[in-house]
């Protein structure tokens, strides 16, 4: 039998790389908890007076849905949601610097802490450690996935 006499054999489809398994799973976790506490923090302070503070009451909120949409992206998996994921996390550390270097160069403009005030200090920095992870990882899983 030569070659072009043998039946093609079907070649599975490789499958699609999984974001939020091994090392993601942790990533998964972080987000999801600071979206719990994003989202809790700023369900609280609006409830006890906007008007205090909006500008950092407002940005905790988006700094919930932020991290709402990072961990569904990374759970939901495929190339999309990595690259969607990889555009939210350039944008939270972008975020995170902002806010942070704007809280120390103006703190009378934030009477209440968000979550990323002074570079995420009252989280212990994870909140600008976290993005960089996760572009690591994201970074890392297209090279696995191609």
């Amino acid at each position: 039998m030569s070659d072009t006499d043998s039946p093609e054999v079907a070649t599975a489809p490789k499958p699609p790389f999984e974001l939020g398994t091994g090392p993601g799973r942790v990533l998964v976790w972080f987000y999801g908890v600071f979206t719990v506490a994003a989202a809790s923090r700023t369900i609280v302070e609006m409830a006890r007076g906007f008007d205090r503070a909006p500008l950092a009451y407002s940005l905790s909120a988006v700094a919930a849905v932020v991290y709402g949409f990072i961990t569904y992206s990374l759970v939901r998996g495929g190339e999309k949601a990595r690259r969607a994921a990889l555009v939210c996390c350039a944008a939270e550390l972008l975020g995170v610097l902002v806010v942070g270097a704007w809280t120390l160069a103006e703190p009378a403009a934030f009477p209440d802490a968000t979550v990323w005030s002074d570079f995420g200090m009252g989280y212990l920095f994870i909140p600008v450690i976290l993005p960089v992870t996760g572009m690591i990882w994201l970074r890392r899983a297209k090279t696995v996935a191609v």
